[in-house]
């Protein structure tokens, strides 16, 4: 999630767009004329997993989200955290399953949200019990997911054709699932 910066934090000035000379080229960024705080606005670090649980992939829809839209298990890495520990954290805390292993699929680009996600096979263990943050999960055949064009859907993309699977992109704005 993005948030708008208007004031300094250090002095309370309302913050101006000012241009100046970088190492790499002329960049605006949000700067305060009275102290020169400046406001970076860098991308989140943000965790994903495939979750591949008794030989199917779970996916998971937000209690938060309208329509029945599911999804990878994501959340913010913590200060002090490995990303591996990180998404193991995450898996455990919204579905109480247990990370056995974790490979990296890849770090993709999600500029909308002005985010980073870092994507990972997951295979778990346990008995799935969602925390209060999700509706709802499914489980999926390999052969049956369907990718969204976006964030974490590329990740789920790149490791089906890891696997020999030709990746299925649904429309964007389709209700996938």
């Amino acid at each position: 999630m993005t948030h708008e910066f208007r004031f300094c934090p250090n002095c309370a000035t309302p913050l101006a767009m000012r241009s100046e000379m970088e190492d790499s080229g002329e960049k605006s960024r949000l700067r305060c004329p009275a102290c020169d705080f400046t406001h970076w606005n860098n991308p989140t670090p943000v965790l994903a997993a495939v979750v591949e649980y008794e030989g199917q992939i779970l996916l998971a829809r937000n209690a938060a989200w309208e329509g029945r839209m599911f999804a990878l298990i994501t959340g913010f890495m913590e200060a002090g955290e490995t990303p591996q520990d990180g998404i193991a954290r995450e898996i455990k805390e919204e579905t109480n399953l247990d990370t056995a292993s974790l490979d990296l699929i890849g770090v993709y680009d999600f500029q909308r949200m002005n985010q980073i996600i870092i994507a990972y096979h997951a295979v778990c263990t346990g008995e799935v019990r969602l925390s209060p943050e999700l509706a709802e999960f499914k489980l999926y055949d390999f052969d049956k997911l369907k990718c969204w064009p976006a964030g974490t859907g590329y990740a789920l993309a790149d490791w089906l054709r890891v696997r020999g699977h030709v990746p299925e992109f649904m429309p964007w704005g389709e209700n996938p699932h």
